[in-house]
């Protein structure tokens, strides 16, 4: 069995794998594969005429970020240790695999880890998807250090630490191969977003950890198969928010949550409105619409019987959203 494997789920982003396949390439110990969620662009096609000797797993249907991967690792189940789960708009920087997995083998309470993730655009600021390491306040909704909602710092090695997090962004995704497996990988229902989340939440009621290795530095494009200006990842977020809730807390603590999530999401609604996003607005209706109708689906396969509340890797934050909006603390150091 090989140590680990770097797997790059693709759909329709023949520009992202000509533009940072090469620099994935020459800066990676570990096997690249890349996988090709059933693409209708030249990403196939420039595989095979550019890329021949990587290989290339191609599926029969797009079937998005998380039942593709599981798909995907499904194929390469027993081969290799461990995985690294790759977004093919990622710039790396020199020894970035080996310095993941080296820490993963060293930290044998540990199931999955993530570098620090800056934009790729302005190497100074964080990203958005995992920057310093995720958290989820109590109320159930995620953020993270050096960005919070829509506020991005700039790193000044503020976050060059090795910390435990609640979870690791599916941007760059180390995970042990057997746990992703024993837990049945992604959430299929999610399609896409949250997914990583959910996933580290169901680590953590199995007694694993997850973590976060400042030292290892990628740089993140953002927004290249999904725009995060796109109503449909609104839709997502929230949906995929209220079934990961609902799949990890415990019947009364879900309900305690909805109570206060009702009223938040109600207005955040409204305020999608007043900025002139009506279609945004109408995508969060239609979460709550779609979560009622998938709950109990959710319920039958959220099926490990011991759940834990809300995780606290982090300091204790009641909600991220009263925080910015009403307190005006826009950055993590003042949560």
């Amino acid at each position: 069995m090989k140590e680990a494997a770097i797997v790059i789920l693709n759909y329709n982003g023949e520009g992202m794998l000509r533009r940072f396949l090469p620099n994935i390439l020459a800066n990676s110990f570990f096997d690249v594969i890349v996988a090709d969620n059933n693409s209708n662009d030249g990403s196939v096609a420039l595989m095979k005429t550019h890329f021949s000797a990587v290989k290339l797993i191609s599926l029969s249907q797009n079937h998005g970020f998380s039942q593709g991967y599981n798909e995907v690792l499904e194929q390469l189940k027993g081969q290799y240790h461990y995985y690294i789960l790759l977004n093919s708009d990622v710039e790396v920087s020199e020894k970035w695999d080996v310095q993941l997995i080296d820490w993963l083998r060293s930290h044998g309470d540990f199931a999955a880890v993530q570098p620090k993730i800056l934009s790729q655009q302005d190497k100074s600021i964080f990203d958005y998807a995992g920057a310093g390491g995720g958290y989820i306040d109590r109320l159930g909704y995620p953020y993270c250090r050096g960005r919070v909602l829509g506020i991005l710092e700039e790193d000044h090695g503020q976050y060059d630490d090795e910390v435990e997090v609640d979870w690791v962004s599916g941007a760059c995704y180390g995970v042990r191969a057997d746990v992703y497996h024993d837990l049945g990988g992604f959430e299929a229902d999610f399609f896409a977003h949250m997914e990583e989340i959910d996933l580290c939440w169901r680590m953590a009621r199995k007694g694993w950890k997850s973590g976060y290795l400042g030292k290892v530095q990628v740089y993140h494009v953002g927004g290249g198969t999904l725009s995060r200006t796109s109503p449909f990842k609104t839709y997502l977020n929230f949906r995929n928010n209220l079934l990961m809730l609902n799949r990890n807390l415990t019947r009364g603590g879900f309900l305690k949550i909805m109570v206060f999530r009702v009223l938040l999401d109600a207005a955040a609604a409204l305020q999608f409105v007043l900025s002139g996003k009506s279609k945004h607005a109408g995508q969060v209706m239609k979460a709550y619409r779609d979560f009622f109708k998938m709950k109990n689906r959710a319920d039958k396969r959220g099926a490990l019987a011991l759940k834990l509340p809300i995780q606290k890797a982090s300091k204790e934050v009641a909600s991220i959203v009263l925080s910015y909006y009403v307190m005006g603390r826009r950055k993590y150091p003042d949560l």
